[in-house]
């Protein structure tokens, strides 16, 4: 089995610093040096589709640029790229979703995959409209992929839940193929939707002994769902020719934070209600000493940047070992993202890639995928 690789689109500005955004974090207007232009967001499309990434996670939130209308223009200048659209249930009825799916396959040739976000923060939720609680907004997304799955299959859906009806409901045109669910979430609400309706359970990058407990839970709820569900992991990455390279790399990043800008956000991060960011920053805790909570596992990106807060930096023969590492455990999917995203897709799918190859566990998946078969 070769393993799959999906790259970032920086909806909220790019930069060779971090640029400040993600899950809880501040509502601000897209930062860095690098606005988020359908130009530079074409360079790291095209970019990553010819280095072999499968595709491009895109977020969602008020502090980025819209996934769904950002990566429909996006797809009109690459050719295979797929595009990993994160959405909220909450912000658009399921009927309506389904269709929009479906229209994206159609016009695209089948490059949808989408992440499905629940929404962990209560008070972003309500400028949207959104009033529910955490477990209430988690219990509408069961019944929306409930929905959206039953439309995709051909069938006529009514359903009178408790937060979500439809009548009759039923799409002229299917989608072909069906897009993919990649959904993620640590809490028990959330491992149980993930078992019921996932085709990929996504985790942030926490240490592997830890990631391992995740893939155990939710390969055992699964099961008594008579499912399988595929494992992936969203982490940064800083890879260089030598360890001594990227770890100066790390180094200048974390000098590059302002320590009011750290208390601000690591502040605002500890009122948020997801579990997964509680997780995140129980790894560095807020302070800048023992960021390298694993070998070659720097957790300083969580210290400004909400959301996926680690990043695996080294040597590229040290990044594809931890790769490996991940692999062996259960990871098959990788959502990579670095700073800034057009030069780390390069290092990256130049200098980790390749050694990859050598060792079985990738192929092209453009160039390679006729002797792969």
């Amino acid at each position: 089995m070769s393993l799959t690789f999906h790259w970032f689109l920086p909806t909220n500005g790019d930069s060779r610093h971090v640029v400040g955004g993600g899950h809880g974090a501040p509502v601000t207007a897209a930062g860095g040096d690098r606005p988020p232009t359908i130009g530079y967001l074409t360079q790291i499309a095209r970019a990553a589709e010819d280095l072999g990434f499968v595709g491009a996670l895109t977020p969602t939130g008020a502090w980025c640029e819209d996934a769904w209308l950002t990566t429909a223009m996006l797809s009109q200048q690459t050719e295979r790229l797929k595009f990993l659209v994160a959405f909220r249930p909450g912000s658009v009825a399921p009927t309506l979703a389904a269709q929009m799916a479906s229209t994206y396959q159609r016009q695209t040739g089948g490059r949808l995959l989408l992440n499905v976000v629940t929404g962990g923060e209560s008070r972003e939720q309500r400028a949207y409209g959104d009033f529910l609680d955490k477990d209430a907004r988690y219990a509408r997304t069961g019944e929306f992929l409930e929905i959206v799955r039953g439309l995709w299959a051909g069938d006529t859906v009514d359903l009178a839940g408790e937060h979500l009806q439809v009548q009759d409901a039923r799409l002229a045109r299917l989608p072909d193929p069906v897009p993919e669910i990649y959904f993620g979430g640590s809490s028990p609400v959330a491992g149980e939707i993930a078992a019921r309706h996932s085709d990929v359970y996504l985790t942030w990058g926490e240490p592997p002994a830890q990631v391992a407990e995740k893939i155990a839970w939710i390969r055992g709820l699964a099961e008594k769902e008579g499912r399988t569900v595929r494992f992936g992991i969203r982490l940064h990455v800083i890879t260089r020719d030598t360890a001594e390279q990227a770890w100066a790399e790390a180094d200048r990043l974390l000098a590059g934070f302002d320590p009011a800008t750290v208390r601000s956000v690591q502040e605002g991060l500890a009122r948020s209600e997801s579990e997964g960011q509680k997780r995140m920053l129980a790894l560095h805790g807020g302070s800048a000493d023992g960021l390298e909570i694993h070998p070659n596992l720097w957790a300083g990106i969580g210290l400004v940047r909400g959301g996926a807060g680690t990043a695996l930096v080294g040597s590229h023969d040290e990044v594809a070992d931890r790769v490996e590492e991940y692999h062996r455990i259960g990871i098959d999917e990788f959502v990579l993202s670095g700073y800034p995203h057009l030069e780390e897709a390069y290092w990256f799918g130049e200098g980790v890639l390749p050694r990859l190859r050598a060792r079985g566990l990738w192929a092209h998946p453009h160039r390679d995928a006729p002797a792969f078969r």
